[in-house]
């Protein structure tokens, strides 16, 4: 999205900087929800390929008052992978991003595998730094929402932590609103290139770190990366990031959870990082990973109101 259109939607939106009055009725709703416990974000689901009416239902209002939800099928056996493109067609998604190493159907196999050229971490058993996923696209290609269901865990290891970008906002904001614009400048955060065998298969991305869409909703891109991420060079650019740095290490502030065989998370791209793992001769982790441009929490209203 140009940046120009951004400040008009911006303009007209709580997160806006300055605009204390909206802001503070909308941080103290929710604040009420604060950090979840992984309990209060799970969804029992009986059949994914027909869920029922309260299913959805409780699936959407995690995502509306969380940003993310975590179901676990009633049959752990139901593993085929059609399950995650019914999973998002009954919430509404449907515009799969088609990214690097994803198969044929825009679905992604993220298991340990040999790999051709540049070698991504996702297909590693080594750990995941935070972000959120899709942070070097285009920004008009920008991830929305996640639907990760595992087929096996690791025999050790691979853990999940998340974090609602939206309680990142806050804490930010109240520490210093200038933390804010900083991130919401419109080269905030580059990604570089992306070269392989001398051809740049991706063009540079620079763009902020908080959006708001048009939908009202908060969206960030980010990567705590050392490497391969220029952020713009001011002091309040520089004290922001350290901030970020400091919550997303502190686990008081985060969810953590270790998805079992028939368990997924379905999110609007929360911040998330994955811990090393070990696998077993016996027991290796395999999960499947769809990112769409829709949100969950709009979609699912929107379908439901035809």
């Amino acid at each position: 999205m140009p940046h120009s259109a951004n400040q008009a939607i911006l303009a007209d939106s709580v997160f806006r900087p300055g605009d204390d009055g909206r802001y503070l009725q909308w941080r103290e709703n929710k604040s009420a929800d604060a950090r979840p416990q992984p309990g209060q974000l799970l969804v029992d689901i009986n059949d994914p390929f027909q869920l029922s009416a309260g299913e959805k239902q409780a699936i959407a209002e995690r995502c509306r008052r969380f940003n993310m939800a975590i179901y676990r099928l009633a049959d752990e056996k139901v593993q085929e992978k059609q399950l995650v493109h019914a999973l998002g067609r009954q919430l509404g998604l449907s515009a799969l991003d088609a990214n690097l190493r994803s198969d044929e159907d825009s679905v992604s196999s993220l298991e340990v595998r040999t790999q051709s050229g540049n070698q991504y971490i996702p297909y590693t058993n080594k750990a995941l730094s935070w972000h959120t996923d899709g942070y070097y696209n285009r920004l008009d290609k920008q991830i929305f929402a996640i639907i990760m269901h595992c087929v096996s865990p690791a025999a050790e290891g691979g853990v999940n932590r998340l974090l609602d970008q939206e309680l990142l906002y806050i804490a930010l904001r109240d520490e210093n609103p200038a933390y804010i614009e900083a991130l919401m400048h419109p080269q905030a955060m580059t990604i570089p290139d992306n070269i392989e065998s001398g051809k740049v298969i991706r063009a540079a991305q620079s763009g902020p770190v908080f959006m708001v869409k048009d939908n009202g909703r908060l969206h960030m891109r980010y990567s705590a990366r050392k490497r391969n991420i220029i952020w713009r060079d001011t002091p309040h650019t520089r004290a922001a990031v350290a901030m970020i740095n400091d919550l997303l290490a502190d686990d008081e502030n985060v969810v953590r959870v270790r998805l079992q065989a028939g368990q997924g998370i379905i999110c609007n791209n929360v911040l998330h990082n994955r811990s090393s793992f070990i696998d077993s001769e016996g027991q290796k982790r395999l999960m499947y990973r769809a990112r769409y441009y829709d949100a969950v929490a709009k979609a699912t209203a929107m379908k439901n109101e035809k």
